[in-house]
C-alpha cells in the first residue's frame, strides 16, 4: 500500500514517541522534541523528521501548548497518506503492543489523563480527525485486500 515509503513509515512508527525520553525533552512536547533530536543529532531524513513532528494530530496539542507556530516554522507537514498510515499505527496499537480498535485506543489515552490535562483536551479535540485517518487507511487496506 505504501510502496517505496513503507520503510519510512515503519521507521516513523518505531520512532514517533522518541521525544518522551527525558534526555531529549526540551519543550515537553514529545513530537517537537523527538523531531528536533532526529534532525540535529541523528541527521535523519527530513521525511522521517516531519512524520515524527506531526504524528497523530500533533498540531492540535501544539496549539494547546502554544507551540503551533514553532512546529510549523521548524518542520514541513508530511504527505497526508503517510501521516494517515503513521496515525493508523499509533491509534490501533496499545501501550503493550496489542492491536486495538481506534475507539478503544482513544479511550485508553483519555483514561490516563485527567479531563483538565492538555493531553486529554487535545485527544478529545483531535479524536474525529484521528478516527478519520484510521478509517482512511482501513478503506485502503480493504481495497487492496
Amino acid at each position: 500500500m505504501l510502496g517505496d515509503d513503507a520503510d519510512l513509515v515503519e521507521a516513523s512508527a518505531w520512532l514517533h514517541d522518541i521525544g518522551y525520553s527525558p534526555d531529549l525533552a526540551t519543550t515537553g512536547f514529545h513530537p517537537l522534541d523527538g523531531a528536533r533530536y532526529l534532525r540535529r543529532v541523528q541527521a535523519a531524513n527530513e521525511s522521517l523528521v516531519s512524520l515524527v513532528a506531526y504524528h497523530s494530530c500533533a498540531v492540535v496539542e501544539a496549539e494547546e501548548r502554544g507551540l503551533l507556530a514553532l512546529l510549523k516554522d521548524e518542520f514541513a507537514a508530511p504527505p497526508d497518506d503517510l501521516l494517515d498510515a503513521l496515525t493508523y499505527s499509533d491509534m490501533t496499537t496499545g501501550p503493550d503492543g496489542t492491536h486495538l480498535p481506534v475507539e478503544r485506543r482513544l479511550a485508553e489515552i483519555l483514561e490516563r489523563y485527567a479531563p483538565e490535562d492538555l493531553v486529554h483536551r487535545s485527544i478529545t479535540r483531535s479524536s474525529p480527525l484521528l478516527t478519520t485517518s484510521v478509517r482512511s487507511v482501513e478503506r485502503r487496506l480493504a481495497e487492496i485486500g
